[in-house]
């Protein structure tokens, strides 16, 4: 009596069976995707302008003018640096109470919600956002940027240092509030040790973000070297734009490296 041998090959089971629903789902995802791409507008004509200006802006990246607003630029990387040292100390100043308040393990409960909410509020904004409205609120020029760069840093510093308080070893914690001592007291020597070199590294990270990001909203007029970029993009000065761009590139570089050796020192 013969036998006869049964191949199989196994198949992953499909997460939708309905074979009428997968490709209905397809359909609905192409459509989306057409709709968006006629929503954007775009069209050969478009394209082919867009593609000249990206030639012009590369002839002055590549042949770079340094001298004929070099005034300016040097002043709009101090402002730069300026704005970003004043709202990384603001920053960090501000930070600390409300990161303590936002770590469920050491205050109530009302406290660590409204920290909270405070915190998911101001992370919610985007900095772009953040500058257009200190723009309107206080005019063009570094006090919007400083404001703007330092209300972006607290929701930065605040949610990640209060996830590193909810962290630490509850072991000493007890042990201080065994001993009687007020929460300030416990604060100073049972949660600070754990975090400190931990918020130092969050700090200088956090100074490395807000130059790169007062770049950006210099554009909108908050002050910077991003506002002596936006000029000379809307004079079509592209040799002086290229200029600005590449001495932007290099201070990034060196903050980045700056900032990378600083934290492997001291963390």
């Amino acid at each position: 009596m013969s036998m006869q041998e049964v191949r199989t090959t196994w198949r992953k089971k499909r997460k939708i069976e309905n074979p009428l629903i997968r490709y209905g789902i397809l359909v609905l995802v192409l459509a989306y995707l057409y709709l968006a791409g006629t929503g954007v507008e775009v069209n050969a004509d478009r394209v082919s302008r867009g593609l000249s200006r990206v030639g012009l802006l590369f002839s002055g990246f590549f042949q770079p003018d340094f001298q004929s607003r070099g005034k300016y630029i040097v002043e709009g990387i101090l402002e730069s640096v300026a704005m970003t040292l004043a709202s990384s100390a603001f920053a960090m100043i501000l930070a600390v109470p409300i990161a303590l308040g936002a770590s469920r393990n050491i205050v109530p409960k009302w406290v660590y919600l409204i920290c909270r909410v405070f915190l998911m509020l101001i992370r919610s904004l985007h900095v772009v956002i953040l500058g257009i409205i200190f723009v309107i609120m206080f005019g063009y020029g570094p006090l919007a940027g400083v404001l703007t760069l330092m209300v972006n840093g607290v929701g930065f510093i605040g949610k990640l240092l209060a996830e590193d308080i909810e962290n630490i070893q509850e072991e000493q914690l007890e042990a201080i509030r065994a001993t009687g001592a007020s929460w300030l007291k416990t604060v100073v020597y049972a949660v600070w040790p754990q975090v400190s070199t931990r918020f130092i590294g969050l700090s200088i990270y956090r100074a490395d973000i807000s130059f790169r990001q007062s770049t950006v909203i210099g554009i909108v007029g908050a002050g910077g070297i991003g506002a002596v970029l936006d000029t000379a993009m809307g004079r079509y000065d592209y040799h002086t734009a290229g200029a600005i761009l590449l001495v932007i590139i290099i201070m990034v570089l060196v903050t980045e490296y700056g900032s990378s050796a600083i934290r492997r020192r001291i963390v």
